[in-house]
C-alpha cells in the first residue's frame, strides 16, 4: 500500500491521504482534449521583479514563471512538456510514489502547441484570464482549465508562484524549492502567503499589459478585458487581487478558504466561488471557513456553488491523475466530469462578465448538471 497526498496543510486546503496502488504500474497519462473550436498555443514567460524582494527568500528578487496559453493559428507543432522530468521526480517524491517512474509525470500528454502562431493577429483582442493554483503544486495543476479556456478564445496566464510550490524550474536550469512550506505553520502564513499573490498577479498584468504586450500570444491580450480564478489558496487569492488591482473586474475560487475577511467596503465586482459540497457544513470551521463570513461583504453579482461527489483535487489536474492511475481519492463522480463541470461553469461565468454573453446555466440549477447546486 502507498499514500498519495493532494493539497496542503492547515484549513486552507484538504490533505487528502490516498492509501491504494495504482492499478497501472507506468500508465500513460494525458489531460483530456479542449472543448472549444479553436486549436491551444502555449509559451513560457520567465519574469524579474526588481522593485521587489522574494518574500520568502529576501536576500533575491521575486522572479516568476509564467505558462501563457493562447488561441492558435494551427494545432500542428510539439506539445508542451506538462512538468519537467525533475519536477516529476520530486513531486512523485513528495507524494510518496516512488515506486512509479520519476519522469512519469513529465510525459503526461498535453494539447497545447509550443510557440504556435496566435489565431487573429492584434486585430482582434482577447479576454484575459490569470489562474493561480493551490499552495504546495504548481502552475501544471491547472493546465487541463488553462487550455479549455484559450480553446473558447481566451488568452490564459498560469502563474508559478516561486518558493510556495515543489519545485519551480528556471530557463537557466535552476530549481526553487517548496521554502513556504517551512513556515506555513506560523501565525500571518496565510496572510503574508495571500499579500504575496496578489503582488506576483499585479505583476505578471504589469508586464502583459506594457513591455511585454508584443510578444508572442500576449499581443491578443485586450488590457480592458481581465479577470482571474484560482484553486485552493489560488482561489483565496483572487478575492486579495481584486481588492488590490481594480483592473481585474471579475474572479473565481475554486474550493479555496479565505483566511483574509473583505473589508467592510465590500468588494462590488463579480465573484463566484465553486466547492466540494461533500465537506461542506454550514456554520463549520471546515474547508469553507471564510465564505459565510465573507459572503454578505460581496456586494456585485454572486453566485456561491457545490460540486457533488467532488474532493478538493477534483477541480484541479491532480483529480484526473489520481484517476488514470487508479486511485481512489473518495470521489463519487468521474474526474472527467468534474473536469466537464469545472471548464463549462468557469467558462460561463467569464463569457458573461468579460464578454457580455447570456448564460443562463448560471441563474439557477441545471438539468444537464445535476452535480451542480446552488447555495446563494
Amino acid at each position: 500500500m502507498r499514500g498519495l497526498a493532494i493539497g496542503t496543510a492547515l484549513s486552507l486546503t484538504l490533505s487528502v491521504a490516498l492509501s491504494a496502488t495504482p492499478a497501472v504500474a507506468d500508465p500513460a497519462l494525458h489531460l483530456p482534449a479542449p472543448t472549444g473550436d479553436r486549436p491551444v498555443g502555449t509559451t513560457s514567460l520567465h519574469l524579474r521583479d526588481t522593485a521587489r524582494p522574494d518574500p520568502w527568500v529576501p536576500s533575491t528578487h521575486r522572479e516568476l514563471m509564467v505558462s501563457l496559453y493562447y488561441p492558435a493559428a494551427t494545432a500542428r507543432g510539439t506539445k508542451a512538456q506538462y512538468v519537467t522530468p525533475t519536477e516529476s521526480a520530486l513531486l512523485l517524491e513528495r507524494a510518496g510514489l516512488t515506486d512509479l517512474p520519476p519522469d512519469l509525470l513529465s510525459r503526461t500528454r498535453t494539447n497545447a502547441v509550443v510557440d504556435a502562431p496566435p489565431a487573429a493577429g492584434r486585430r482582434h483582442r482577447a479576454p484575459l484570464v490569470v489562474l493561480s493554483p493551490g499552495f504546495l503544486n504548481g502552475r501544471a495543476t491547472l493546465t487541463a482549465l488553462a487550455e479549455d479556456l484559450a480553446s473558447r478564445g481566451y488568452v490564459v496566464a498560469v502563474v508559478d508562484h516561486t518558493h510556495e510550490n515543489v519545485a519551480t524550474t528556471f530557463p537557466d536550469g535552476r530549481v526553487a524549492p517548496c521554502v513556504a512550506c517551512e513556515v506555513d505553520h506560523l501565525p500571518g502564513f496565510w496572510e503574508k502567503l495571500g499579500a504575496g499573490r496578489a503582488a506576483d498577479v499585479s505583476f505578471v498584468l504589469d508586464q502583459l499589459t506594457g513591455p511585454l504586450r508584443h510578444r508572442r500570444g500576449v499581443n491578443l491580450v485586450d488590457p480592458a478585458r481581465i479577470a482571474m480564478a484560482g484553486h485552493s489558496a489560488g482561489g483565496a487569492s483572487a478575492i486579495l487581487t481584486m481588492l488590490a488591482d481594480d483592473r481585474v473586474r471579475a474572479g473565481i475560487d475554486l474550493d479555496g478558504s479565505t483566511h483574509v475577511p473583505v473589508p467592510a467596503e465590500g468588494l462590488s465586482r463579480p465573484f463566484l466561488f465553486v466547492g466540494n459540497e461533500d465537506l461542506y457544513e454550514p456554520g463549520s470551521r471546515g474547508p469553507y471557513r471564510g465564505w459565510e463570513r465573507d459572503w454578505p461583504q460581496l456586494t456585485g453579482w454572486k453566485r456561491w456553488l457545490l460540486v457533488a461527489g467532488t474532493r478538493h483535487a477534483s477541480f484541479t489536474d491532480l483529480g484526473l491523475m489520481a484517476d488514470q492511475l487508479g486511485v481512489d481519492i473518495g470521489t463519487s463522480i468521474e474526474a472527467n466530469r468534474a473536469l466537464a463541470i469545472t471548464r463549462t461553469y468557469t467558462a460561463a461565468f467569464f463569457d458573461v462578465h468579460l464578454r457580455g454573453a447570456s448564460r443562463p446555466l448560471l441563474d439557477g440549477p441545471s438539468a444537464d448538471y445535476p452535480e451542480v447546486s446552488f447555495v446563494g
